[in-house]
């Protein structure tokens, strides 16, 4: 774990690091926030999931969420959304939704994706073993949050662990990769054509099946551009209703898929997750 970048923040430390993952095979960055209440102790953690296209750079410059963190005393620990590296495959046509910058937070079965896509084993494993170890924060205090492709893999990886996390959130997730373009191109190529081992990374198949129900908050904008073809988080209240999973879902009028969307809404989010942690 070598750091690579330094920046003074809100008297607390925006720091960057790359390491070699051995879930992935290949060199990662990922970044971290830490408030002035790590230089006296372990301070819980916030872990943020990006969209596509996104690296762990965008969350960092662009949501303005260490004032807020540094406020609550939380870390914000913030990965990159794919393996990276010259070996690691990308989309054949080089598109945005697939490939590099798309890992989708699975763990790919299919060749040649499953020697570096298995973001899921990543996340939950790997990194959170790796930022506990060197870094002051307390992984029994965990949350998990993200935007879009970043809020599918928040709501899926906190679904199935929630003996890992506190609290859950999510701005503008993919709600249900079983219906939508983005999900059936991500999910047909890492996992195969069997739609049904699809489910163990689908939110609203998932919700269901939750051991325990965490705290659950979801924002999506009413301007978003792809609401309709593929957010769909009607089906993540239909999935919470049936299921009587205690979900907060607001409708914020006007917004839209960006990150001035988040950055209106991540303060909220940041005490949301204060309030469990």
């Amino acid at each position: 774990m070598k750091q690579i970048a330094e920046n003074r923040c809100f008297d607390g430390r925006q720091l960057r690091y790359e390491h070699q993952s051995r879930a992935l095979n290949c060199t990662m960055n990922f970044s971290v926030y830490l408030p002035p209440a790590a230089s006296a102790g372990d301070v819980p953690v916030l872990y943020w999931l990006s969209g596509l296209t996104c690296t762990d750079e965008n969350f960092v410059t662009k949501a303005a969420a260490q004032r807020a963190a540094a406020a609550a005393g939380i870390a914000i620990v913030a990965p990159d959304t794919s393996p990276r590296g010259d070996g690691v495959p990308d989309d054949p046509d080089g598109a945005y939704d697939f490939g590099l910058g798309a890992g989708f937070y699975v763990n790919a079965t299919q060749a040649p994706w499953s020697t570096h896509y298995n973001m899921y084993d990543y996340i939950v494993e790997e990194l959170p073993a790796l930022v506990s170890a060197e870094l002051p924060v307390d992984a029994q205090r965990a949350a998990i949050s993200g935007h879009s492709m970043g809020g599918h893999g928040a709501l899926t990886i906190a679904l199935k662990n929630t003996d890992r996390y506190r609290s859950v959130s999510a701005f503008a997730p993919i709600c249900s990769p079983l219906n939508c373009p983005w999900g059936e191109k991500a999910l047909g190529n890492y996992l195969g054509e069997d739609r049904t081992a699809w489910r163990a990374y689908d939110a609203c198949a998932l919700l269901p099946q939750a051991p325990t129900q965490l705290p659950m908050l979801v924002d999506q904008g009413s301007a978003d551009d792809f609401l309709a073809e593929q957010l769909k988080p009607h089906l993540l209240q239909v999935a919470a209703t049936d299921a009587g999973y205690p979900l907060t879902l607001r409708m914020q009028d006007g917004y839209d898929h960006s990150y001035f969307f988040i950055s209106t809404f991540i303060e909220d989010h940041i005490r949301f997750h204060a309030q469990h942690l």
